[in-house]
């Protein structure tokens, strides 16, 4: 009877061991799953989710004197200053919900203030590797971009935590987004090269490309270059070198393709004629090889600048490239610089106009430029202006889909081409706008350009 007894209670305590070895082993189970999910959810392989990576999409908008913050390729590092805001930007493709999620990495906790759509969000961040945390969710986002700020409010270390990406989750997702995902995180950032290409008059040997060129104010953010005479050997326009430095540059590329100038024999260099006053000529690498000559110069925005170039083959089998500038404040023509292209025997070929930033950390910065009055002059000394339609292309990082924020086309009577600014509006690379009527044939005494 006790041995029976006895029997019974060590079977209910082997039962009650089982259920609790059960219950242990399927509350692991659980927390398993939970972290198969939250992983799959970072590779983005359920529908209707997206990963932003902050190294493409992502600038410091707001900067601070002694903050040590920076975007580098796994994200946000550095964040120790609470006056610093990160803005990141994607754009959607449909309107619907928006459900926002951060990953990041913490050393200690902290709070940071996650804005969008024109609400915000205290967004508690505990310390931990490859972290994901809800921050909000808004019910109406239309198409378009959209920019989300983060601003540190509290830290209880060093630093705030490393945050490497948005994940977006919702209907409005479920369309094409457009961000820097496989594409070089530089390019992407830096924004759209947009072009326009003017045709030139047919049968006829032209010599000289004239055109105008006036950055409008407020749109000359550090980095933007703009250039008015392009053709198929190189290019003459003016740059934001610095804040406090601007200029004027041209290059001619050699006829190489050889990125090192040191690898690339004489007899197939690009060589100096001759340069102007207080005017800098070298040699440049990296992508393709050439010579470039830069006149520094405190160009205005508002003031429209006047740009000349001359193609002419010298009849042993190499082309002369010179570039002119003139200056509306000083009422002259600079001589920038000649140059001696071999292997080449050409006139003008390939003339376009370009707007590009060379800053990927003012990519999020709106730049435009006015182009009017293009001319074209034979070597007869004819003036031909445009008679067909000009075309807008833009670069790789437009035709990938990266970004979007880019434009050209007639605005008063001009041409434009604008880039950066996460605007919604843009043009289809591709499109064509219709000839203008020129002001006036330019009147260029070629006898005193040279007398710099």
């Amino acid at each position: 009877m006790n041995m029976s007894l006895l029997d019974k209670h060590n079977n209910l305590k082997k039962k009650k061991q089982k259920n609790l070895k059960k219950i242990f082993f399927f509350l692991i189970f659980l927390a398993f799953v939970q972290i198969v999910k939250s992983k799959g959810d970072l590779k983005f392989e359920v529908e209707n989710f997206k990963v932003i990576q902050l190294a493409g999409n992502t600038y410091l908008t707001q900067k601070t004197i002694n903050g040590t913050e920076k975007i580098e390729n796994n994200g946000i590092k550095n964040w120790n200053s609470t006056n610093a805001i990160f803005s990141t930007y994607f754009r959607l493709g449909k309107k619907g919900n928006l459900k926002l999620y951060l990953q990041y990495d913490a050393a200690e906790n902290s709070v940071v203030k996650v804005s969008l759509c024109k609400k915000f969000f205290l967004v508690n961040l505990s310390k931990g590797k490859n972290m994901k945390i809800f921050v909000g969710n808004i019910n109406e986002v239309d198409t378009g971009y959209v920019r989300v700020d983060m601003k540190g409010i509290r830290k209880t270390g060093a630093t705030f935590a490393e945050i490497k990406s948005l994940i977006l989750e919702g209907t409005s997702v479920s369309e094409k987004i457009c961000y820097v995902d496989d594409f070089s995180f530089y390019w992407g950032r830096s924004g759209a090269a947009v072009h326009l290409h003017y045709p030139l008059p047919e049968n006829e040997k032209i010599e000289w490309f004239y055109n105008e060129l006036m950055v409008p104010v407020g749109y000359d953010p550090d980095g933007s270059y703009f250039m008015a005479n392009g053709f198929s050997q190189g290019y003459l326009g003016m740059q934001v070198n610095s804040l406090s430095e601007r200029k004027i540059t041209f290059y001619v590329w050699s006829p190489s393709k050889i990125d090192n100038s040191n690898e690339i024999t004489d007899s197939q260099k690009t060589k100096l004629l001759k340069k102007g006053t207080n005017v800098y000529v070298g040699e440049f690498g990296n992508k393709g090889t050439g010579m470039q000559g830069y006149l520094i110069y405190p160009w205005k925005t508002g003031n429209t600048y006047k740009f000349l170039t001359r193609i002419k083959p010298n009849g042993n089998g190499s082309t002369e490239y010179t570039a002119y500038f003139y200056a509306p404040e000083e009422n002259k023509w600079f001589l920038i610089a000649s140059f001696l292209r071999p292997l080449t025997d050409t006139y003008c070929k390939g003339v376009h106009s370009f707007l590009q930033n060379l800053n990927p950390e003012n990519g999020y910065l709106d730049r435009k430029v006015i182009l009017s009055n293009q001319w074209f002059r034979s070597v007869d000394g004819c003036w031909f202006c445009i008679e067909k339609d000009v075309r807008f292309t833009a670069d790789e990082t437009a035709r990938k889909g990266a970004r979007m924020d880019y434009k050209g086309g007639i605005e008063n009577g001009k041409f434009f081409l604008q880039n950066g600014g996460f605007f919604n509006d843009y043009t289809s690379f591709g499109t064509t706008f219709p000839s203008l009527m020129q002001n006036y044939i330019p009147l260029i005494n070629f006898n005193e350009l040279d007398k710099d």
